[in-house]
């Protein structure tokens, strides 16, 4: 009986910290957003639209004041999908239902590359819902023409300065 309580020491151990994870990634947010596409990919110059869900799975009465942003790269922010379509409040059980919360603007110069930002919804000047995105901003079909046109012009140039191979003739 005695190795059988060890041989139990282990897995419940192991339940325990796995339990202990669970309880320690909880959303510290009252709101769970969920995006429709969190990860969108456009040109120079391109608007994104991020559409969504919000909704109140356990309080009572959160009031939807306000937006923030905290987004790198040379993109602009419009809120205005979220000031014209969100619920001025939300209780417990409570859905927005689909609808438009923001949109990105990739401005003309931006990087190539992969820009993260964070959408967050306010109660005053206190965050009750927070979501992730990202956006993958690709080169333009201009700058790839360009860049392979003068590739092939080098290669061009590197076989025109290579010296003629000599053949020999056997008399």
């Amino acid at each position: 009986m005695r190795s059988f309580s060890k041989l139990l020491v282990l897995p419940l151990t192991m339940a325990a910290f796995l339990v202990a994870a669970t309880a320690a990634k909880a959303d510290p947010y009252p709101l769970t957003i969920v995006l429709d596409a969190p990860f969108q990919s456009g040109l120079t110059g391109t608007t994104l639209d991020f559409t969504g869900t919000i909704t109140d799975p356990a309080t009572n009465g959160v009031s939807l004041g306000g937006d923030s942003f905290t987004l790198s790269g040379l993109l602009r922010v419009n809120d205005n999908g979220y000031v014209n379509n969100a619920p001025f409040t939300m209780n417990m059980g409570d859905t927005s239902g689909d609808i438009d919360l923001f949109s990105v603007t990739i401005a003309p110069g931006t990087p190539a590359g992969i820009y993260a930002g964070v959408f967050d919804i306010l109660n005053g000047n206190t965050a009750v819902g927070e979501v992730d995105f990202d956006i993958d901003v690709t080169p333009e079909p201009g700058t790839i023409l360009l860049l392979g046109t003068g590739l092939l012009l080098l290669a061009g140039l590197a076989r025109w300065r290579m010296p003629k191979p000599t053949t020999l003739t056997l008399a």
